[in-house]
């Protein structure tokens, strides 16, 4: 019986982390397995803060998600007794017709969720670390904020092997076989056993489920840390932020105890092999100098020397939607991908629901926006 599980999850990171805590709540026999020991640098949770934001530009669909989410992680930092998540407020900024400004906007007055409206004066009088078009708008989320990410995958880590989960680190699965009696994993060592299986393997979902074919571009990402004016951007008095710019978005956070600014392009990024890729930040000229551009045009004293740089891995869908429904020729097979982008916020409630749909048949959330058959996916493939 060492080998054989209610439950294997393929992927440790985010949302696999946290279906295997879930579970483990639920007293479930689960085995987790990664092909590294997360929190890793390796795939798409690590550089210590994501953004996590309720009214969603991205579509209002994610709000009743991105809640919940919330909620379990202020219930995983009460159980941890450490810091997961502060407060500092979300800024988006946009043109008046930037369509994600207005769906965020829109998204809070339906769902009745703070949010206050700026102009680009009051923005720049507000804090003065900003230069934009006196025609740009902007939209602050007062309760939202930061996410400490590698912090919360720890403490999602040790909650389930405190409950009995088993966590297989440096065990990469070469391949899933489903048989009458569960679903048999081969890994270079040894060979596991699930009677339901989780697949959450982040860039390498695609490789590990080659035969679906599935719609997935992993993609080469970096972010870099800027020197900058304390007093302007430290956390205590700037907010996290996205720019929606005409051909592009940023994204980015304010200094924590001088650690400097950070700022990530979310849009773009060359398509890569996730076992043979670059992972040298500085080694593409746009690696630094996209970032640097926008400090220079939007956060002017935040574009000093370069403290650090990292590069990671998002994984793409025609539709930036995630990817999470049943293996559409085995049930016992559930599929997470697609999530890197703007996937960790919600990976409480993914994992809780991940948990959920694997031991009482489905999800508490709607996750039909998710399904492998949605109209817009097809629609995006064509």
């Amino acid at each position: 019986m060492g080998n054989r599980f209610d439950v294997v999850v393929i992927g440790a990171g985010s949302a696999g982390m946290a279906a295997g805590y879930y579970l483990s709540k639920k007293g479930v026999r689960v085995l987790m397995i990664d092909a590294y020991d997360p929190p890793h640098t390796s795939g798409s949770h690590h550089g210590e803060t994501r953004i996590i934001r309720h009214a969603y530009g991205e579509g209002r669909e994610y709000i009743p998600l991105a809640l919940r989410s919330q909620q379990l992680w202020m219930e995983l930092e009460e159980e941890a007794g450490e810091r997961l998540f502060a407060r500092t407020g979300v800024l988006g900024v946009g043109a008046p017709d930037s369509r994600f400004i207005r769906e965020t906007i829109d998204g809070a007055k339906i769902h009745n969720l703070p949010l206050e409206r700026l102009s680009a004066e009051e923005i720049m009088r507000r804090w003065p670390g900003i230069t934009i078009p006196e025609t740009d708008i902007g939209c602050l989320e007062p309760d939202a904020g930061v996410l400490f990410c590698e912090a919360c995958l720890r403490a999602f880590r040790k909650g389930a092997i405190d409950r009995g989960a088993v966590l297989k680190t440096n065990t990469p699965v070469l391949s899933l076989q489903r048989e009458a009696g569960g679903i048999s994993l081969r890994t270079p060592t040894d060979t596991f056993y699930g009677e339901r299986v989780i697949v959450s393997a982040g860039a390498w979902v695609g490789k590990l489920l080659a035969d679906l074919s599935l719609p997935l571009t992993p993609v080469r990402k970096t972010v870099g840390w800027f020197r900058c004016d304390e007093g302007l951007y430290d956390s205590r008095r700037f907010p996290a932020f996205f720019f929606d710019l005409p051909d592009e978005q940023y994204y980015g956070f304010p200094s924590f105890g001088g650690s400097g600014v950070k700022v990530g392009r979310h849009d773009g990024g060359p398509p890569i092999d996730p076992d043979r890729f670059d992972r040298t930040f500085g080694s593409h000229p746009e690696d630094e100098g996209d970032l640097r551009r926008f400090l220079q045009q939007n956060l002017p004293r935040a574009a000093g020397e370069r403290l650090r740089g990292s590069v990671c891995i998002y994984t793409r869908t025609p539709d930036e939607h995630f990817l999470i429904d049943r293996h559409p020729e085995d049930e016992r097979i559930l599929i997470a991908a697609g999530l890197t982008g703007h996937g960790f916020k919600f990976s409480s409630a993914l994992g809780e629901a991940l948990a959920q749909w694997t031991t009482d048949g489905k999800p508490e959330l709607d996750l039909s926006l998710f399904s492998l058959n949605r109209p817009t996916l097809a629609k995006a493939e064509r």
